[in-house]
């Protein structure tokens, strides 16, 4: 088992500063840290709460979760409405200038309320951090990517976390959901030349035969065949947010994000069996994936409208 871990820090804005060393930054920024030969990647979501999908996408760029609660306010709320749909492990930083009784309160009836509670405490934090590491996933090899970028004589060099197997330099990959198939020229794991990477790793791979401008966020590099793709999607029953205050049905327009994959969706069906989602392009999945509808008009309150498994194909 690789020696690394990613987490996701929201709620509060700053805390994720002070825990690692700022990498890559769009609408959600990386901090790298790296003590003792144990690789800590944190990410927040930059540009939440003005959009949800950068908190979406942190939290499905993560491992475990720390939640900060610093101040009660809307943004602190949808984070939590959104956590709520998550499986992430997730422990509660608690703030100062807020009291044990309120976060009681704001966490009454959810799986966060038996969630673990910490102070915010920036050492006893970074301790906490470097005592976690990724699950260890078997199988086929699976690297989300989340950035990429030309490098003068190197080519392409596409940003992902290793979720499942290990990543092999010179092995041939598809770049899914695109037909493409690409070669791993090389690989970096924080600097460092490696041969391989494994699961939890955050690897810098070279990759030959595309280009930097055709690599998207949520394209995945797996081997050919062990994942599906398409535009028909079957899904298992909707679990609603208990904070959506929507009135989303069939038909909605909505966002499905699967993985780091965030597309328009339509909810051509949805029953207590499961349903058909409809995306505009093309997403790639395991079957039995977990995904997540937003609602982007929903009036008042969360955006998140719930979650869902994705089967397979319709």
């Amino acid at each position: 088992m690789a020696d690394a871990v990613t987490v996701a820090v929201v709620g509060a804005p700053g805390v994720a500063t002070e825990l690692g060393k700022k990498g890559s930054s769009s609408d959600v920024t990386l901090y790298n840290s790296v003590h003792d030969g144990h690789a800590v990647t944190i990410v927040e979501p930059t540009q939440f709460p003005e959009r949800l999908p950068p908190l979406v996408t942190a939290l499905a760029m993560a491992d475990r979760c720390l939640l900060v609660v610093q101040e009660l306010n809307r943004a602190l709320a949808e984070t939590i409405a959104t956590l709520e749909i998550s499986d992430l492990p997730t422990t509660v930083v608690v703030g100062p200038a807020v009291g044990e009784g309120d976060v009681s309160r704001l966490l009454k009836g959810g799986r966060l309320e038996v969630a673990p509670r910490t102070p915010l405490d920036l050492p006893a934090l970074r301790g906490l951090l470097n005592g976690w590491t990724a699950p260890d996933v078997a199988g086929p090899v699976r690297v989300p990517l989340d950035h990429a970028f030309p490098v003068k004589g190197v080519g392409a060099v596409a940003l992902g976390v290793v979720r499942q197997g290990t990543l092999h330099a010179h092995e041939r990959l598809r770049l899914w959901p695109t037909p493409k198939v690409v070669e791993v020229r090389s690989i970096q794991v924080h600097d460092v030349d490696r041969k391989e990477a494994g699961c939890g790793e955050r690897v810098g791979a070279a990759l030959k035969g595309v280009e930097a401008d055709e690599i998207a966020r949520g394209q995945i590099l797996a081997p050919e065949g062990s994942l599906l793709e398409g535009t028909r999607l079957s899904s298992g029953p909707l679990e609603k947010c208990r904070y959506y205050r929507g009135d989303a049905s069939v038909g909605a327009h909505l966002h499905l994000a699967l993985g780091l994959q965030v597309v328009p969706v339509v909810l051509e069906e949805m029953g207590t069996e499961g349903g058909i989602l409809v995306p505009d392009r093309p997403v790639a999945f395991a079957a039995n994936e977990s995904a997540v509808l937003i609602d982007l008009d929903v009036p008042v309150g969360p955006r998140v409208l719930g979650r869902t498994k994705v089967r397979g194909l319709a």
